[in-house]
């Protein structure tokens, strides 16, 4: 989690700068690479898939995903961004109905419309009314969406090598980028080309450690991490641009949580009572 929030935080900087299809680029680009140097020898065997179609499907989504969090982290604070998306884990309950034909229960609805409630309270839709949100939370909560989508295609893919599927959403992401940067070139002085190297550093590192944790211990373990990235971003966010998390964000942060665990919790309890 510190260095999925270290990639949003360098990539936030570099927007300053930099235009989004270069930041993502460099993002996908370097990652690719550093994913390749992992994979060594084993190289030939890991970049061969069973399912191509879904592997590209599965990279199209985290690329968008990732295009459209860096429009929002852009006119956003860090820590509202890594709030907000904490709506994916709640997204894919709700998508795994659509998508998986998974049953899901009143309980976990009633999560779902906490978490959903909880969203609204971080962007103080009372305050701002539909037409006054910013911009940037209009994004970040696509991004949220493409997200659980994409973790929905991740679910479909288990059987694959985690490296193959990390090779393939770097590399795709790094292709369809490229293709489009002639249009939207800077170059990069030295520092800027070293947040572009490490933002795709960050990237590989955090699938990779994510890969390590998941086969170290069972998801049950593992998942409720992911809401540690809070600590991480508030940290950041104080430290480069002094922001400090609203108490809107704070309460709403709390209730997404509250419903994700929940909703968490209650799947891991139905998974080992499957009668009821």
């Amino acid at each position: 989690m510190g260095c999925f929030i270290s990639l949003d935080a360098t990539m936030k900087y570099a927007l300053q700068t930099y235009s989004l299809v270069e930041v993502t680029w460099g993002r996908f680009f370097f990652a690719t690479i550093c994913a390749f140097l992992v994979c060594g020898r084993n190289l030939p065997t890991l970049i061969q898939t069973k399912a191509p179609g879904l592997q590209a499907l599965r990279s199209v989504l985290l690329m968008t995903t990732t295009g459209l969090f860096n429009v929002g982290i852009a006119a956003l604070p860090l820590p509202t961004c890594t709030t907000i998306m904490f709506m994916s884990p709640i997204l894919v309950t709700m998508l795994s109905s659509v998508f998986l034909h998974e049953h899901v229960g009143w309980r976990r609805w009633s999560g779902i419309i906490i978490g959903f409630c909880g969203a609204l309270v971080v962007i103080r839709i009372w305050q701002t009314g539909l037409s006054g949100i910013n911009h940037g939370a209009i994004f970040v909560f696509a991004a949220a969406f493409t997200n659980a989508t994409y973790q929905i295609f991740t679910r479909k893919l288990r059987g694959e090598n985690p490296l193959t599927s990390l090779l393939f959403t770097a590399a795709a992401g790094a292709v369809v980028t490229s293709v489009l940067l002639p249009w939207h070139w800077s170059m990069p002085d030295a520092f800027g080309w070293m947040l572009l190297v490490v933002s795709g550093i960050f990237g590989c590192a955090g699938h990779l450690f994510l890969i390590k944790a998941f086969t170290a211990a069972p998801a049950s373990v593992v998942a409720p991490f992911s809401y540690s990235s809070i600590v991480w971003a508030t940290l950041f966010g104080f430290v480069i641009w002094r922001d400090w998390p609203a108490a809107t964000t704070m309460v709403g942060a709390a209730m997404i949580i509250g419903s994700g665990l929940y909703i968490f919790l209650r799947e891991r309890q139905l998974a080992a009572t499957p009668a009821n």
